[in-house]
């Protein structure tokens, strides 16, 4: 008998349904039904065309397995989850060629290739962004006592970028600096008014693992800007922002993320369009008062 249907399985929800779904369950998924999960959020976009097959050879599962993840979450199989996206598809996706994918020069152009990477990061990371979630995190900015943001790596440079940002736009924000202090004596200056925004990316810092916990067990709002809604930091997070990061190196790119980083600040500031204005006003008085700026 197939298991009792989940709340959030049926209707007119599409891709974004899925995604919480699939969070959702997803500590209580053995690994192998994991691959699935994370394949098709990574690919949502060719979701609705993919058979049982095709989701075998590109996870190294078996048919059963995919029958029995499609189970998990509360489907009669695979057949009727990918109806159910198949559905959705024409309102769910953005253009595919959100930006256009630039020509290459031949074999060994490795400026093209790069490009054509982080064109796709960006594209999939727009079709991907849930627009509410990404609304509710401007809001969550703007009503917040504090912001923080913390990261470590590359994302300790994107946390200290998003925060500089935001200070821009009126809205104090104050990086977690990973030097003298601790990220956990850093979040004891801390309280649940605030917002805790961290960056985790692969291989995901266990410090920022445990911030996030940390922060949660606090009742501080956590958002994690990560690479996909089922890291080990989106368990923690009161939202999620899922950005593609692949790179050619064993890094992570920062392309999307400057984009997702850029968005957000942006809608803020609109929002918040009085207050910002009056900031920047001040500043660039203050600037020339005490010059600042050099004689052009």
């Amino acid at each position: 008998m197939a298991p009792a249907r989940r709340k959030g399985t049926s209707g007119r929800g599409g891709y974004l349904d899925l995604k919480s779904l699939i969070q959702a369950s997803y500590p209580s998924l053995p690994a192998n039904q994991r691959k699935i999960a994370d394949h098709l959020i990574q690919h949502l976009e060719e979701a609705p065309f993919l058979s049982v097959m095709d989701l075998e050879r590109r996870t190294g599962t078996s048919r059963a397995t995919v029958v029995r993840f499609a189970r998990s979450l509360g489907f009669e199989g695979f057949l009727e989850l990918r109806s159910r996206l198949l559905g959705s598809l024409q309102t769910q996706l953005t253009p595919a060629a959100a930006f256009p994918i630039p020509a290459g020069n031949g074999a060994g152009d490795t400026l093209t290739t790069v490009a054509q990477q982080d064109v796709r990061n960006i594209n999939q990371t727009i079709s991907q962004v849930e627009r509410g979630s990404f609304a509710e995190i401007a809001g969550m900015i703007l009503k917040a006592g504090r912001v923080h943001t913390a990261g470590l790596g590359i994302s300790s440079l994107m946390a200290q970028i998003l925060a500089y940002s935001l200070n821009q736009v009126a809205v104090r924000a104050l990086p977690f600096v990973h030097d003298y202090e601790t990220f956990m004596e850093q979040l004891a200056f801390v309280t649940r008014h605030d917002l805790l925004i961290v960056f985790s990316f692969p291989p995901y810092s266990r410090e920022t693992i445990d911030l996030a916990r940390a922060a949660e067990a606090r009742k501080i709002p956590v958002v994690a800007l990560t690479d996909r809604v089922t890291s080990p930091v989106s368990f923690h997070a009161t939202r999620v922002l899922a950005i593609r990061s692949q790179n050619m190196l064993f890094t992570n790119s920062f392309s999307a993320i400057s984009v997702v980083i850029n968005a957000l600040v942006t809608e803020v500031a609109l929002r918040n369009r009085v207050k910002a204005l009056r900031l920047q006003r001040e500043v660039e008085r203050l600037l020339k008062d005490t010059g600042h700026f050099a004689p052009e």
